[in-house]
């Protein structure tokens, strides 16, 4: 069994979507000033790094990161590699072929490819256009994954891919790091920070290359 860590680091400078809440993290108590225990103080938005949206994100009344289904995080993905294109509309998607069954989509890109989820925030990332998002919804898809700071294009970042998915109840992940994550069938695990109430939340994602059956 091979774990593969598909989390950014959060750490102080870190690129994050413009007008967010910086990264701030700072010592209050620590071994070397002979305090009893190291304790840090921790600032960061609710969609800082690898993080999931909740429908509370985008939709009035919708459900918070606490109280999403956790089996949709959690199961069988199926990784799909979409290089050298601008924008992925619903032609890319279809001409993937996925196989029957698939219910959790992670999608890299060239944003991995590439290496622009590094230290600074890159607005010409590639995202999914609306008609990608409606061809995603008529799937029965419990979550989909993408190497970028959101599915939507950075002109349109709370856009129509977002209302798409989110009002299907399909759960988004963002922020991945698919580097060097061959195409194919793998076991994913994303839980988010369970922050009451929140739109969304940080999270440690994993892929597992054991257990590559769809169910």
């Amino acid at each position: 069994m091979r774990v593969y860590d598909l989390t950014l680091p959060i750490q102080e400078g870190m690129g994050i979507w413009p007008g967010d809440p910086p990264v701030r993290v700072r010592r209050v108590a620590s071994l070397e000033a002979g305090d009893e225990a190291s304790v840090s103080e921790v600032t960061l938005g609710s969609h800082t790094g690898t993080h999931v949206d909740a429908p509370a994100h985008l939709l009035r009344g919708g459900a918070p990161v606490d109280a999403l289904d956790l089996e949709h995080l959690v199961g069988v993905a199926v990784v799909a590699h979409v290089p050298g294109i601008e924008h992925i509309t619903a032609a890319t998607l279809a001409a993937l072929r996925l196989p029957e069954g698939c219910r959790r989509l992670l999608l890299r890109t060239h944003n991995s490819d590439a290496g622009l989820l590094g230290p600074a925030f890159h607005p010409d990332y590639v995202a999914l256009r609306a008609d990608a998002g409606e061809w995603l919804a008529r799937r029965d898809l419990l979550l989909v994954g993408i190497d970028a700071p959101s599915v939507d294009p950075y002109d349109q970042e709370a856009g129509p891919v977002h209302h798409s998915l989110l009002e299907r109840g399909v759960v988004l992940v963002e922020g991945l790091d698919l580097r060097g994550i061959a195409p194919g069938v793998y076991h994913f695990c994303c839980l988010p920070l369970k922050l009451v109430g929140a739109d969304g939340a940080p999270a440690r994602a994993v892929l597992i290359d054991r257990w590559a059956d769809l169910p």
